[in-house]
């Protein structure tokens, strides 16, 4: 069972602490529960209500006909509403519902809905990182267990995968030739799997390595392969140390292409004064950088 402070709620839900303090009093809209030393904390049912409170609210209701309501028809009401909206932040909060019951058909459906309204790259950008930066909050947290998130890391990685295969491949005089690995000890994918996803869509011939791949293993891919320009990075620095050292090391390895960094490596790229190394934080630095 989660355990979820206020200040959790605000930021899984956008409801401010001061609004669920007020609406509890009010319309009792929950119940906290206190520790010994009077300290509100909440529960996973409590999160799911809040959330289910929030899209209501935010289509238009007003909270104390939302209050009135009995628990079933509150969820009835609010799958109903989430089915008429496609809009990010609603998707995003029905995949936390979805998640905490480990509800793969639901996901399936918010996924599939959102992809039909605006695109299989604008689902990932828009509704599925978003809604992971939430379920890092919740990891941190303690709210959320390595089974649930792997449960739900894996629904993503397969439908990346599915999205990359489903691509026609670019014919052998078209695009760059761009390699993609994770470090040694890194095993986060899901945004190089989504930078896959965009390099092949544009085009590129794609060479994908994959997770925790050691730097000489790269170094002889490139031997063989020669790609244009080479992608890597790590979701912290847990995984690779010295974020400054990777940099260097990697950058005298691959000395003569582009090497472009994301998530924790972008810092340490964009300081970094060797030539050809580059920071990649969005599909606009990757699109520029192509070039």
């Amino acid at each position: 069972m989660g355990i979820y402070t206020l200040n959790d709620l605000e930021k899984l839900t956008g409801i401010k602490t001061d609004t669920i303090r007020m609406w509890e009093q009010r319309y009792r809209v929950t119940t906290a529960h206190r520790t010994e030393t009077n300290r509100r904390w909440y529960t996973d049912d409590d999160l799911r209500r809040l959330i289910n409170i929030s899209i209501l609210n935010r289509s238009g209701l007003r909270i104390s006909e939302i209050a009135s309501m009995p628990a079933d028809i509150l969820e009835e009401r609010t799958a109903e509403t989430v089915k008429g909206n496609s809009g990010p932040d609603i998707l995003a909060d029905s995949l936390i519902i979805a998640m905490t019951r480990l509800d793969e058909d639901a996901i399936d459906e918010i996924l599939l809905r959102s992809v039909i309204y605006r695109g299989f790259e604008a689902t990932f950008s828009t509704v599925v990182f978003p809604f992971l930066i939430k379920v890092g909050v919740m990891w941190h947290t303690g709210t959320v267990n390595i089974g649930t998130e792997h449960f739900i890391t894996n629904i993503f990685r397969r439908k990346l995968i599915a999205g990359f295969e489903n691509l026609r491949p670019p014919k052998k005089s078209d695009g760059k030739k761009i390699l993609l690995f994770l470090p040694e000890n890194e095993f986060h994918e899901l945004g190089l799997l989504y930078f896959a996803y965009i390099l092949r869509s544009l085009g590129n011939k794609v060479l994908y390595l994959g997770q925790s791949t050691p730097l000489n293993a790269v170094v002889e891919t490139c031997e063989v392969w020669d790609p244009d320009l080479l992608i890597t990075g790590a979701l912290t620095a847990i995984s690779i140390g010295d974020p400054d050292d990777f940099v260097m090391k990697a950058g005298s390895l691959f000395r003569g292409k582009k090497l472009l960094l994301a998530g924790s490596l972008a810092e340490a790229a964009a300081k970094s004064k060797k030539s050809g190394v580059f920071p990649l934080r969005t599909k606009r630095d990757l699109e520029k950088l192509l070039k």
